[in-house]
C-alpha cells in the first residue's frame, strides 16, 4: 500500500466510508451502524485496542476482518478524525474538539507505545499546556463534554481539572493573567484596558472584579455547574460569590424567579457574548431546582430572601415534591423578617379558590417562630428591653410583615375567616405592640365580606387586644358601623382609659412645669449661660400654651365619649325591657293578630279601679312601644 501520508482522503457512498488509496481494504470497522474499508497497517501501527483484535484473529481464514467498536466516544465523526491521524493525516486541536478526541485515543489505546507522538499524548499535552492555563478554553472544554462521555472523561480526570483551575482562576485577580473573559468581550485586554485592531490604547474600563465569571459558568449543564460549585467550596471561594453566582445561574434558566424581566447587570448593561460563542445550555428546570436548593449556602439577606421566595414560587408552579418545597419553606421561615411583601405575596397555582396561597406563608411564619429557641423569654415582661433584644426587633418586623400581608390577603371574598385568624395567631400573642394592623386587616376584610355574621365578626375581633390600639385606631373604630354593638362598647370603653391617662400624664407635666419662671433679665451685660436659660424658660411657657390647648380639646373628648358611652347603656336597657315586654305580654301578641281577648276577673278589678276601659289602659301603652320601635338598631315586626 502506499505510504500514509500520500493517502488523499476519505470518500463516503451511503453509509459507507472508503479510503483513496489504490489498495483493497482488508478490514472493516463497524462504528454506531457506519461501515468503515480500512487497512490493517496503519491501524496497528497506531491504536493498540484494533491492534489486539487482530492478534487475537490471526487464526480465522476471513480475507476481511470485521471489528464492531461498541459505545465509541464522539461516534463514527470522532472515529473518522482518529482514522485520518492514523493514515498520517493532521488534525487540529481545539477546546471544542479536545475532550471528545482525548477519550477517543484513550478508548483506542493510541499511546507511545504504537507510535511516537501518538493521539493520546498529544491531546494530554495539548489539555495541560493549553486548555488548563486560559479561562475562555477551560470553559469551552467543559461545556463540550456531554453526558456519553462523562464516565471516560472523569477515568482521565478531565472534568476535575478543569473545575480545579477555574476555581484558582476565580480565586486570583483576573488582571495578572492572560485569562480572557466574556464579560469584557472582543475589545479589552485581560489587563483592563481597551483595545482597537490589537492595539493597546490605555483606556481603562470600569468593571466589576467579584462578579465578571457569573455570565461564563451559566453557561454549563447543570451536572458540571454543581461540580464547579462544589470544588469552588473546596478551593475556598467566598460563600457570597457562589451564592449570587448561583443566583445568577437560576434567574437565566427560571424564567418565573424574578418578576423582573431579564438579567441585568450594573450600570444597566447586560452582559456581552462576543469573545465566545457559545449556546446556552439545555437545562431541566426541576432537574436545576432540586439540585440548586442543594448547594445554596448559609446566607441571611435581603435579595438572597428574595431569590428564595421566587425559588418557592417555581417550585409551587413546576409542581416539584414536597421535600424540596418544605426545605425553601424552612429557609425562608429561618430569615422571614428580611422578606418583603410583594415577594411573600405568591399567586394560589393548585385548585384552591383563594388567590393566595396563605397556607404556605402560615407554614414559614411557624417555621420563624421554631427558629427562635428563647421566644417566650424574649417576650416576657421582666425582659422587654426593645432597645437591647435583637430578637424582638426580629418578631416585630414579622408581625408588621404579617399585619400588611393580613391587609393585602383579606380583600379575596373566598378567604374563610378561619384562614385570617389563624395567620393572625401564628405569632405570639406579645409580638405586636399595638394592633393597629390587625385592626386595618380585619376592617378590610369586613368590607369586602359584608356577609358575615355578628357572631362571626365577634370571633374575629376577639383576635385584637383593643388596649393596644392607638388612639387614632380608636378614634376610628368607635365610629366604624362595620364592628358588632359588643365590640363598639369595649373600644368606646378602653378609649376613655387611655384619654383619662394621657390626661392624667398631661396634668402631672403641667404642675412640674408651671414652677415660677424668673424674670427676664434686660441687663445687656448678662452673660452667654443667662441668655440659654432665659430662652428655655421662654420655650416652656410656649409649650405649656399649646399643652392647655391641647388638654381642653381633651377634655371636651372625654365628656362627649362619657356622655356616648351612657346614652349607648340607656339604649340597651330599653331594647332590654321592650324586648322582656314583648314577649311576655299574650295583650300585645294577639292585637297584633286582630284577636280579642277576655278579661280575666283579677284584671278586670284592677282596670276598674284604675281606669274607666281596658282600651285606655292599651292606648297608654302604645307610646312607649312606638318609641322602641324607632330604635337605630332594633325593629320589632
Amino acid at each position: 500500500m502506499p505510504p500514509a501520508g500520500k493517502v488523499s482522503g476519505f470518500h463516503r457512498q451511503e453509509n459507507d466510508w472508503f479510503c483513496n488509496a489504490n489498495l483493497p481494504s482488508d478490514i472493516l470497522v463497524v462504528v454506531d451502524e457506519v461501515n468503515f474499508h480500512l487497512h490493517k497497517f496503519p491501524l496497528i501501527s497506531r491504536c493498540g485496542k484494533i491492534a489486539t483484535i487482530v492478534e487475537e484473529s490471526q487464526t480465522t481464514s476471513d480475507k476481511i476482518l470485521t471489528v464492531t467498536l461498541q459505545e465509541f466516544p464522539g461516534g463514527a465523526d470522532t472515529f473518522l478524525t482518529a482514522v485520518k491521524f492514523c493514515y498520517g493525516a493532521r488534525i487540529e486541536l481545539t477546546p471544542k474538539n479536545i475532550v471528545i478526541l482525548y477519550c477517543a485515543a484513550d478508548y483506542l489505546e493510541m499511546t507511545d507505545n504504537y507510535g511516537e507522538d501518538n493521539l493520546l499524548s498529544k491531546s494530554e499535552n495539548y489539555f495541560h499546556k493549553h486548555i488548563l492555563r486560559h479561562w475562555k478554553d477551560c470553559i469551552l472544554t467543559l461545556q463540550s463534554c456531554k453526558p456519553v462521555i462523562i464516565t471516560r472523561a472523569d477515568k482521565l480526570q478531565i472534568i476535575n481539572k478543569c473545575t480545579n483551575a477555574l476555581s484558582v482562576m476565580i480565586c486570583t485577580d483576573p488582571s495578572l493573567f492572560g485569562w480572557p473573559m466574556m464579560m469584557y468581550g472582543s475589545l479589552q485586554s485581560p489587563g483592563g484596558t481597551i483595545l482597537w485592531n490589537g492595539i493597546n490604547t490605555g483606556a481603562k474600563i470600569q468593571s466589576n472584579e467579584s462578579d465578571w465569571w457569573f455570565e461564563d459558568i451559566s453557561y454549563l449543564c447543570v451536572d458540571l455547574f454543581e461540580r464547579l460549585v462544589l470544588t469552588m467550596e473546596a478551593k475556598g471561594v467566598r460563600k457570597e460569590n457562589i451564592a449570587r453566582a448561583i443566583m445568577y445561574y437560576c434567574k437565566k434558566y427560571l424564567p418565573g424567579l424574578d418578576r423582573r424581566q431579564g438579567v441585568v447587570v450594573q450600570g444597566g448593561a447586560s452582559r456581552a457574548v462576543a469573545s465566545f460563542s457559545m449556546t446556552p445550555a439545555n437545562v431541566d428546570q426541576s432537574a436545576l431546582l432540586k439540585r440548586v436548593v442543594k448547594l445554596l449556602p448559609e446566607k441571611k439577606s435581603k435579595s438572597f430572601c428574595r431569590f428564595l421566595l421566587g425559588l418557592l414560587r417555581v417550585a409551587l408552579i413546576l409542581g416539584v415534591n414536597d421535600t424540596c418545597q418544605d426545605y425553601l419553606e424552612r429557609r425562608i421561615g429561618a430569615q422571614l423578617e428580611l422578606a418583603s411583601l410583594d415577594s411573600l405575596l405568591i399567586p394560589s397555582y393548585s385548585d384552591s379558590d383563594t388567590l393566595y396561597n396563605s397556607d404556605c406563608v402560615e407554614r414559614m411564619i411557624g417555621h420563624f417562630v421554631s427558629s427562635e429557641p428563647n421566644v417566650d423569654s424574649v417576650l416576657s415582661p421582666s425582659s422587654f428591653d426593645l432597645g437591647a433584644s435583637p430578637s424582638f426587633e426580629r418578631l416585630k418586623r414579622v408581625a408588621k410583615l404579617v399585619d400588611n400581608y393580613l391587609a393585602e390577603v383579606a380583600s379575596d371574598v373566598n378567604l374563610k375567616p378561619g384562614k385570617i385568624r389563624s395567620l393572625a395567631e401564628a405569632l405570639p400573642e406579645s409580638s405586636r405592640l399595638l394592633h393597629d394592623g390587625l385592626y386595618r386587616s380585619l376592617d378590610i376584610y369586613f368590607k369586602e365580606h359584608s356577609w358575615l355574621s355578628d357572631k362571626d365578626r365577634e370571633q374575629l375581633c376577639s383576635i385584637i387586644d383593643f388596649r393596644k390600639l392607638s388612639i387614632d385606631a380608636c378614634a376610628h373604630a368607635s365610629q366604624n358601623e362595620r364592628l358588632p354593638l359588643r365590640v363598639l362598647l369595649q373600644v368606646l370603653f378602653f378609649e376613655q382609659i387611655q384619654l383619662k391617662t394621657a390626661l392624667a400624664s398631661c396634668l402631672n407635666v403641667f404642675d412640674a412645669e408651671n414652677a415660677p419662671a424668673p424674670p427676664l433679665s434686660a441687663n445687656p451685660h448678662e452673660t452667654g449661660g443667662e441668655i440659654v436659660q432665659r430662652d428655655r424658660w421662654v420655650h416652656v411657657v410656649r409649650e405649656n400654651q399649646g399643652l392647655k390647648i391641647d388638654m381642653e380639646n381633651m377634655r371636651s373628648r372625654v365628656g362627649e365619649l362619657e356622655q356616648e358611652f351612657v346614652q349607648i347603656k340607656e339604649e340597651m336597657k330599653r331594647v332590654s325591657k321592650s324586648h322582656s315586654y314583648i314577649s311576655s305580654s299574650p295583650r300585645f301578641i294577639a292585637k297584633g293578630l286582630g284577636c280579642k281577648l277576655l278579661p280575666r276577673s283579677s284584671n278586670v278589678d284592677i282596670l276598674e279601679s284604675s281606669s274607666p276601659t281596658p282600651r285606655a289602659s292599651v292606648e297608654r301603652s302604645r307610646p312607649s312601644t312606638c318609641h322602641h320601635r324607632h330604635g337605630k338598631s332594633f325593629s320589632l315586626v
